[in-house]
């Protein structure tokens, strides 16, 4: 396994996290999987011996029974071992029962606490924005939980931009802890994080843990162009996570992955996974899986070399357009571009300006 820093912190975590989303199966989770205490320590026991350190939960995964079950698995072992959990998404019917304001922050935070049988969450995250609770209340309460050591560190999901960096200004403002992580959505399929948030990543120090790194199993190889979806997977069972909005540039991402894959001797999903590997700011893949052959493949495309050819080649069948401002930006600003900034215009050295009125 390989060991990566976490943004500017001094925390080291596998480039490849294991994932509980699947346990329980409680509600709309069951369409995923339903997997109890004793498959879950199975799995769990797999990922810790092959390396893996860090272990991705949430309040919400079948309204607590994730945190349950991993806590049950990893009671007596968190001395080597690291965990995070999530709060914000609605787990109630009362009215303070979502949002990131104090009440419900640390609330959320002691809950989650007993059901992972621990005294301290290792990475705390926002699982989503919340435009109402004001951003300085959000960071005081995390700073809270932090100087009372139930958490480690604090990071967000699913924000924007400047979301991020709206609560990195509140934090900086009140010298109380700030996000050192973000978990975002991206794949060769969605890159739309290229654009601002994984830039914004290097620029602030970020380490991005990636959510849904195969596209819920969409980039696969299992999922090919003009066939049904596959008996037991997400899509065959109605789960409509992530849009796809442009299903020819998926088969034709797909068909690359094979490609490459077939080229290497490996399967399209590794290949998938080594290309986010290669990506700025990553720090690490939050992976799930039904059984141990899932998770093992998952955990050999850490080793995977790609070549320069195989980069352009994904690159090219995948790259999204260079939108406004930075369109303007790579004609006009290249030469005076920061490392943050290639984080997005690196994979565009083929666009340049090409005079006065000629832009390529």
């Amino acid at each position: 396994m390989e060991y990566r820093t976490l943004g500017r912190t001094g925390l080291k975590v596998s480039a490849i996290t294991m994932g509980t989303f699947t346990f329980g199966g409680r509600g709309p989770f069951g369409m995923v999987a339903n997997q109890g205490v004793d498959e879950a320590k199975r799995l769990v026991d797999l990922c810790v011996d092959n390396g893996v350190n860090l272990f991705d939960t949430a309040n919400m995964y079948s309204t607590g029974l994730s945190e349950e079950i991993l806590g049950e698995v990893l009671e007596g072992r968190y001395n080597d071992i690291l965990v995070t959990s999530k709060a914000r998404m609605r787990i109630g019917d009362g009215p303070n029962d979502e949002g990131v304001s104090r009440w419900h922050l640390i609330r959320e935070c002691e809950r989650s606490l007993k059901r992972l049988r621990t005294d301290h969450i290792d990475i705390y995250y926002m699982h989503e924005w919340d435009g109402i609770t004001p951003v300085e209340e959000k960071m005081a309460a995390l700073d809270t939980l932090v100087q009372q050591g139930k958490i480690r560190y604090v990071g967000c999901s699913n924000y924007s931009a400047w979301h991020v960096m709206k609560s990195l200004g509140a934090a900086d403002k009140c010298n109380s802890t700030r996000f050192v992580t973000q978990q975002i959505h991206y794949t060769l399929e969605a890159r739309e994080a290229e654009y601002e948030l994984l830039p914004l990543s290097v620029d602030q120090g970020l380490g991005v843990l990636v959510w849904s790194p195969l596209a819920a199993g969409l980039l696969s190889g299992k999922h090919r162009r003009g066939q049904r979806a596959p008996d037991g997977s997400r899509q065959a069972a109605g789960w409509n996570e992530p849009p796809i909005r442009d299903t020819e540039r998926l088969w034709n991402i797909v068909d690359c992955l094979v490609e490459i894959g077939d080229a290497h001797g490996v399967s399209a999903a590794q290949i998938a996974l080594a290309w986010l590997l290669t990506r700025p700011a990553i720090s690490s893949l939050v992976v799930g899986g039904r059984n141990e052959e899932q998770f093992m493949q998952n955990f050999k495309a850490v080793n995977i070399q790609l070549s320069d050819d195989d980069l352009k080649r994904l690159n090219d069948v995948s790259r999204l357009p260079l939108i406004y401002p930075y369109w303007h930006q790579h004609n006009f600003a290249l030469q005076r571009f920061s490392e943050a900034d290639q984080a997005l215009h690196a994979d565009y050295s083929d666009r340049h300006y090409g005079g006065e009125d000629e832009l390529i």
